[in-house]
């Protein structure tokens, strides 16, 4: 072994050693870029809906971004559901029981509101939710829990860490009650706002709390519904996007549909850099919230990272093409004497099997004496 390393290193020269090593480098940062990759994906968890709904895949998460004329409104939610259960029924994709779900929605709208506590009253950033909002956006919570839109009462609020301080100079408030227009409201929980700058420049920097869009849309200044979320079925690719594109009754000029969980896979990321010099151009009157607009952030710097991933593995690659293209034209041997070596393998092993039964033979004799 030692003899063969040696004969081995002998034959490298410098140059290929520094190639070589080159090649190994270049595919570590091939590597260490692709697993940061795929953190950073896992991490984006309101892009995850999907995984979360059905670790067996076959679903789509779908999001949906409005104009404020728009004009998207509870009741009319409540028919796009309605047409995307007959547009499942006509595909024959039916639940397995009574009680089981196929998809899951929500609806939010931005706004305003002034919200009165122990210790202050602070007019703070609100989204108004409806439907299953915090299944799509699992906030970090630091004390109690998040509420949902089929509770018959909806008079919850969700705090963030600032306006809880602000409030009641605790972050322990669940059970606590808050004023918003003279009507009480009870803190359900309190999150943790991000503070990057990722986080900041996406439109979350200051305090924000949650509410049902009906305190947001009575008590508060409000906008129309600005974004809806459904994960569902995907039987065939694209089946969701389209079903919701065609029945969520609203203009393609005031919509923007994404499906999410496809929206980081390679050609996704592709088709980003291939739009990259006018895909911030927007002539629609949409404002993103500030989830889509990071989700929208990773995806330019995740698709600039994929150029350097595809720079890093055609290092090696070419590398190891040139490594035997040489081997090749400096080989010592030819297909003729693969062929010889091979007959003479085939040979011996018919050799050794024909010798097999007499030596069996031979054995028996000498046990039956």
């Amino acid at each position: 072994m030692r003899r063969f390393l040696n004969n081995l290193t002998s034959r490298i020269t410098r140059k290929q050693a520094w190639l070589g090593l080159l090649g190994l480098i270049s595919f570590l940062l091939f590597t260490g870029l692709t697993v940061w990759s795929g953190h950073v994906v896992r991490s984006l968890t309101d892009q995850q809906m999907a995984g979360r709904w059905s670790d067996e895949g076959g679903v789509a998460q779908v999001s949906c971004f409005l104009s404020a004329d728009a004009g998207l409104t509870p009741e009319g939610i409540a028919a796009l559901e309605h047409s995307l259960d007959a547009a499942l029924t006509e595909v024959s994709v039916t639940p397995p029981n009574e009680k089981a779900r196929l998809w899951v929605d929500s609806y939010s709208a931005r706004g305003k509101v002034t919200v009165q506590g122990q210790q202050s009253k602070v007019e703070v950033n609100a989204i108004g939710v409806g439907g299953d909002f915090f299944l799509f956006h699992p906030l970090e919570l630091l004390s109690g829990s998040y509420f949902s839109g089929s509770d018959l009462m909806q008079d919850h609020i969700i705090l963030d860490q600032d306006s809880a301080w602000q409030l009641f100079g605790s972050y322990d408030v669940e059970g606590m009650q808050v004023m918003i227009g003279n009507v009480p409201h009870i803190v359900s929980g309190v999150i943790r706002r991000e503070e990057s700058k990722m986080n900041k420049m996406a439109g979350n920097g200051e305090s924000t709390v949650y509410l049902s869009y009906d305190s947001l849309t009575r008590y508060g200044n409000s906008q129309n519904i600005s974004a809806y979320e459904v994960v569902m079925p995907n039987p065939i690719s694209a089946f969701a996007l389209s079903a919701v594109r065609k029945n969520i009754g609203v203009d393609e000029a005031e919509l923007e549909a994404v499906e999410n969980s496809k929206r980081f896979t390679l050609l996704s990321l592709l088709t980003v850099l291939k739009d990259f010099s006018y895909r911030s151009m927007n002539e629609k009157a949409i404002v993103y919230p500030y989830w889509e607009n990071i989700a929208r952030g990773w995806e330019d710097i995740l698709a600039m990272v994929l150029v350097l991933r595809i720079l890093f593995l055609l290092i090696p690659a070419v590398l190891l093409v040139i490594l035997l293209v040489s081997m090749w034209r400096h080989r010592r041997w030819r297909f003729a004497d693969l062929r010889d070596r091979f007959e003479d393998w085939m040979e011996r092993r018919r050799l050794k099997r024909a010798q097999t039964p007499k030596k069996e033979k031979k054995k028996k004799h000498a046990n039956a004496q």
